[in-house]
């Protein structure tokens, strides 16, 4: 199965698809951001929006240079070699894509929380806890190094299970669109909420774990199935202080300096 038989249904390729759903979802949450704020902002919003946009694009650049090959190009290989779990197996496409997405997001939720449990991963997690607003930005600020350990450990699930290119695709266009949506500065009505959250993680939900208690930073891993949280029991429902009272970020880093650039970058070998 060749990239192009994937995509030539909509006469793009995967990266011009999964570009134009994340902007898109981008400026809907931001719009809806504008039109129901949940929250009232602790710092000048351009600034952020600046240096949360400047890390993504060196994100970018970063992965293009470094990394030889990504996590649908790895499952596309993987098949033609017949590697891994699926490719192993005689089982019907569409069941082969739901357990996959499933395992996926297992993955991902399991890696955030190793994240947050092993300190040198940490170092460079806490670069996307120390924003002191939660918005629809905050799900584009991850340090570089740590985007490109994310695609190894992605690549070395989709090798170990032989996951689907279609699946890998769609999961990947999925989390991020989830990740901007659980990020948002947007007031959901409370009932909505309660319904939701049976399934997938909403900002409420998602915004817990950006406060600056240790309780409530160390919960909620979750970036689109909230199954997860629940059933590993990091859950919590609400923060302590209530969503328009709590702090975020992190205490150590309630000043101006997460809206810098260059310091965000040099956050994981700073002494503090």
């Amino acid at each position: 199965m060749q990239e192009s038989d994937l995509f030539s249904l909509f006469g793009l390729g995967e990266a011009s698809l999964r570009l134009g759903v994340f902007l898109s979802v981008f400026v809907i949450m931001a719009l809806a951001e504008w039109a129901l704020p949940k929250r009232q902002r602790s710092m000048p919003q351009g600034r952020r929006w600046l240096t949360n946009w400047g890390i993504v694009v060196l994100d970018s650049m970063v992965t293009r240079l470094v990394m030889p090959i990504l996590p649908i190009g790895m499952a596309l290989y993987a098949a033609a070699q017949g590697w891994g779990l699926f490719n192993m197996l005689s089982v019907p496409t569409w069941l082969s894509v739901l357990v996959s997405f499933l395992v996926l997001d297992f993955a991902i939720w399991l890696q955030h929380l190793l994240s947050h449990r092993i300190p040198i991963f940490w170092k460079l997690h806490k670069v996307h806890h120390v924003d002191r607003d939660i918005d629809v930005s905050t799900a584009l600020r991850f340090h570089p190094l740590e985007i490109l350990l994310s695609l190894v450990y992605k690549i070395a699930w989709v090798l170990v299970f032989g996951t689907p290119a279609i699946a890998v695709f769609l999961f990947e266009v999925v989390l991020n669109a989830a990740a901007l949506f659980n990020h948002a500065n947007v007031r959901l009505p409370e009932k909505l909420d309660r319904v939701l959250r049976l399934a997938v993680v909403t900002p409420d939900m998602h915004r817990v774990h950006h406060s600056n208690r240790p309780r409530e930073t160390h919960s909620n891993f979750g970036f689109n199935l909230s199954i997860w949280d629940r059933m590993f029991r990091t859950y919590v429902a609400q923060p302590a202080d209530g969503h328009e009272g709590m702090t975020i970020g992190l205490d150590p880093y309630q000043d101006e300096k997460p809206s810098q650039f260059v310091w965000s970058l040099l956050l994981p070998f700073l002494k503090r």
